[in-house]
């Protein structure tokens, strides 16, 4: 879809099902299954959008999904189903080699936004997409690269710490401008150094939300946060600010997990604020997996 001249696509790498207590995290089940109804083993569907971006020249891909360095136990714990093939195949369809990949921008380092930044050659890993420079916060290098108990399940070494040591991954300090059209945003709370990614073009804007808000009710609950929010005080700061903005500017909100509405426009609503489908998204969302049915 074109903006002018600036054109998005969105690519998916699969959908996973969890559990839902990780989505919702302390939302109570009678609140939030009025927008997602658990499955008889109690999962939720996420998808693993991510998107596609070309500005002034550049080709920019945002997150790679889990990428194919998953092992059998791996595709088990995550629920794993990809019927149209993962972030390469839908790269492909597009008309998109991994040679073609200038510039990743990840999120963050969790491991379903980061996997496919590598793969395996024979005994080595390395970049899958071999040109590009890889973006990400220098906060969230530095906390992927020392992990916690809590973190170390997700921030997996070989997704992010081949392209540190072959001179790919760029750390960023901050808001940085990628190109005038396209912009990382530190929106931190998920991960401290969690990034958004702000596009414009024109009058219009855009925001590739990541893992501030999972879902699109995500967002316009300000109080509705995952279990997997490292700082849920600062994430709760951070939605406050990115609502005003998106209401002042009646941006178009990508969500990156979302199976019931992956683009989303928030509405204040006699005073309450509501999220609701951007119907002129339709062609960005046409080949996504949404509106999937309940695991189990």
């Amino acid at each position: 879809m074109r903006f002018m001249d600036l054109e998005i696509d969105l690519v998916c790498d699969g959908v996973v099902f969890m559990d839902a207590g990780g989505p919702f995290g302390l939302v109570p089940r009678k609140l939030y299954e009025g927008y997602l109804t658990p499955g008889p083993d109690n999962t939720i569907p996420m998808i693993l959008t991510c998107m596609l971006v070309r500005s002034r020249g550049v080709t920019i891909l945002i997150d790679t999904g889990l990428g194919d360095k998953l092992t059998s136990d791996d595709i088990r714990h995550w629920g794993l189903k990809r019927s149209e093939g993962g972030l390469l195949t839908a790269l492909a369809a597009r008309g998109v080699a991994p040679t073609d990949i200038d510039i990743v921008i990840n999120t963050h380092l969790h491991a379903d936004h980061c996997g496919g930044n590598t793969q395996v050659d024979g005994d080595a890993v390395v970049a899958t997409f071999p040109r590009a420079e890889y973006c990400v916060q220098r906060i969230e290098w530095a906390e992927a690269s020392h992990p916690d108990d809590r973190t170390r399940g997700t921030y997996l070494p070989d997704n992010f710490a081949p392209l540190m040591t072959n001179g790919q991954l760029r750390v960023l300090h901050g808001d940085t401008e990628i190109t005038d059209q396209v912009r990382c945003v530190v929106t931190p709370g998920h991960t401290r150094g969690h990034q958004s990614v702000l596009l414009q073009s024109g009058e219009w804007r855009g925001l590739f939300v990541g893992d501030m808000a999972s879902y699109a009710i995500h967002f316009a609950r300000t109080a509705w946060l995952t279990a997997y929010d490292a700082l849920p005080l600062e994430n709760i700061a951070t939605k406050r600010y990115w609502q005003r903005w998106a209401l002042e500017n009646g941006a178009w909100l990508f969500l990156q997990h979302d199976p019931v509405m992956t683009v989303a426009r928030l509405v204040e609503i006699d005073g309450r604020r509501e999220v609701e489908p951007v119907e002129g998204a339709q062609p960005l969302i046409a080949s996504l997996p949404t509106q999937l049915q309940p695991h189990g």
